[in-house]
């Protein structure tokens, strides 16, 4: 049999596809540079093909490289898939896990979350990435992670989902807002317009928020967007606008010391919590146990 790339070689390369620079890629893998360019010329070496243009400045991935890279992913997906089979006979929710969680969930749910999970499942070393939804996606695709927490409906493929609970949305003003004096006349439609502030592109909670307020008209949705629910909390309380927050969030005390009052929403509006993984994992029973204890810990006020 002819010599197979390592484990490590196809890890390097993918690192230095994603970071397009072999300082930052090698930093990622743990690595010296000096080692991390011996490795990755070495695969270029046993695949006799050139995957990196080099110059003294910048570092660009080849075509056919991106292609190996591509397929490198794949390669290290099966490996970890693998892995978990072979976890599938251990005790449940015991050693690595490693899972993604969006920004509009882990500061109101993990704080509470994390003591009781610990103390219930003590061998369990979870590792968290926190991100917007589309970056744990595609870390979860190529193997980084284990299983992302995430607000549904988004658009997937591959994976299995297992709603969790819904996470209703409330009108968020000032409390003596220049929007509005009375409180049946926050009905979307009869907000001026630039008046709802919402969250950059990006981020899913703009988009549920949209879809399960109900909010038709563009016009009313103000040009300036905020980066995080704390900068969109704040801007309201300015009164700069209105704005739709979740319920675990204003279950937390990121509206303390405010001005802000909310108003309840019609049942439908709100967005779904969930944990995804990929369809293939071996886990699957796992994950449904983590799912229901994370369920069970929610309390909704």
């Amino acid at each position: 049999m002819s010599h197979l790339p390592t484990t490590k070689q196809l890890r390097y390369f993918v690192a230095l596809e994603q970071h397009g620079h072999f300082g930052k890629a090698a930093e990622s893998c743990f690595v010296s540079q000096p080692a991390f360019s011996v490795a990755i010329k070495e695969l270029e070496n046993l695949l006799n093909i050139q995957l990196v243009d080099r110059t003294n400045k910048n570092v660009t991935i080849t075509s056919l490289g991106r292609d190996v890279a591509r397929q490198a992913r794949v390669v290290l997906r099966d490996l970890e898939d693998l892995v978990d089979m072979a976890k599938g006979n251990q005790a449940p929710l015991t050693g690595q896990l490693k899972m993604g969680v969006i920004p509009t969930i882990a500061p109101f749910l993990l704080p509470s979350l994390l003591p009781a999970l610990r103390e219930s499942y003590p061998s369990l070393r979870l590792y968290l990435k926190e991100d917007l939804t589309e970056r744990v996606y595609e870390r979860l695709m190529e193997g980084e992670l284990d299983l992302i927490l995430i607000a549904l409906p988004y658009d997937l493929r591959n994976v299995a989902e297992m709603p969790l609970f819904d996470d209703h949305f409330f009108l968020a003003h000032h409390e003596h807002s220049r929007f509005s004096t009375e409180q049946a006349s926050y009905a979307t439609e009869q907000l001026p317009s630039d008046s709802i502030l919402l969250l950059e592109d990006g981020h899913c909670l703009r988009d549920h928020a949209l879809a399960a307020c109900n909010i038709k008209h563009a016009d009313k949705v103000s040009s300036i967007t905020a980066t995080s629910l704390l900068t969109l909390v704040q801007m309201v309380d300015a009164d700069l606008g209105v704005t739709f927050l979740p319920e675990m969030a204003i279950q937390s005390p990121l509206l303390k010391n405010t001005h802000i009052k909310t108003e309840p929403l019609e049942p439908n509006s709100y967005r779904q919590i969930g944990l995804v993984w990929r369809k293939a994992s071996t886990r699957h029973a796992e994950f449904q146990m983590l799912g229901d204890f994370i369920r069970n810990h929610y309390r909704p006020v």
